[in-house]
């Protein structure tokens, strides 16, 4: 699981880095996009973890709520670059 964690974890990083580098406008909401997909597969292992109690539960709580205020902000990211306006959920 935590490799699982790792490989999502920071592959949000490397999609925006690759959105910053973007060709155009449909490609940066597309990496954005993906990054966002990722930060939501992180939340997914965290919580995960947290429940196998391989996480503490006060180092959890903070990694969770700062994955999820990172999930937020892609959202709205996402929202306002991508002509298609996807209707995300943001109740994790």
């Amino acid at each position: 699981m935590s490799k699982q964690l790792l490989r999502c974890g920071t592959s949000i990083g490397a999609n925006i880095a690759e959105a910053n580098m973007a060709q155009s406008m449909a490609d940066f909401s597309s990496k954005m996009y993906i990054a966002l997909k990722e930060a939501n597969e992180t939340l997914y292992w965290l919580k995960l973890l947290s429940m196998s109690e391989y996480l503490d539960n006060s180092s959890a709580d903070k990694l969770v709520s700062d994955c999820k205020e990172l999930v937020k902000m892609l959202v709205s990211t996402t929202k306002k670059t991508s002509p298609r306006q996807p209707e995300l959920n943001t109740k994790n």
